[in-house]
């Protein structure tokens, strides 16, 4: 099991930019292919981004591509997601998760059902 806590959301006008972080404990994530999602009010939880253990595979949504950015840091624990040009549709909850330990070091998934651990969320808002 990993624990994983996100932080950086916060609240910016439409246009701006946030960097979201989650940190894992308990157990390194280079292990783990890891992936962002994000649920707004009264909506399911929906895929973000996904990158695999060696970042070499990376998926994006394709309401995010090119304005979001995905990377990790497996040294450091640390998962980031790079928001750029953010929408008010944008608004929402923003989770990470990892993914089965000792997964193929290539794959990434889009599935929330692939992951099997998550942080508590942080939140993001985007004013009009």
């Amino acid at each position: 099991q990993v624990q994983l806590v996100e932080s950086g959301g916060g609240y910016v006008q439409t246009g701006g930019s946030l960097r979201l972080s989650c940190t894992g404990s308990g157990r390194s994530i280079r292990w783990s292919p890891m992936g962002w999602f994000r649920q707004a009010p009264g909506k399911e939880r929906e895929f973000v981004s996904a990158i695999s253990r060696n970042s070499v595979n990376i998926l994006y949504a394709d309401s995010v591509k090119g304005r979001f950015t995905i990377s990790r840091d497996n040294a450091k624990n640390t998962l980031f997601l790079q928001m750029t040009s953010l929408k008010p549709e944008d608004t929402a909850v923003y989770y990470c998760a990892a993914g089965a330990s000792l997964s193929n070091i290539y794959y990434a998934g889009r599935g929330s059902n692939e992951y099997d651990n998550w942080g508590q969320g942080t939140q993001v808002t985007v004013s009009s």
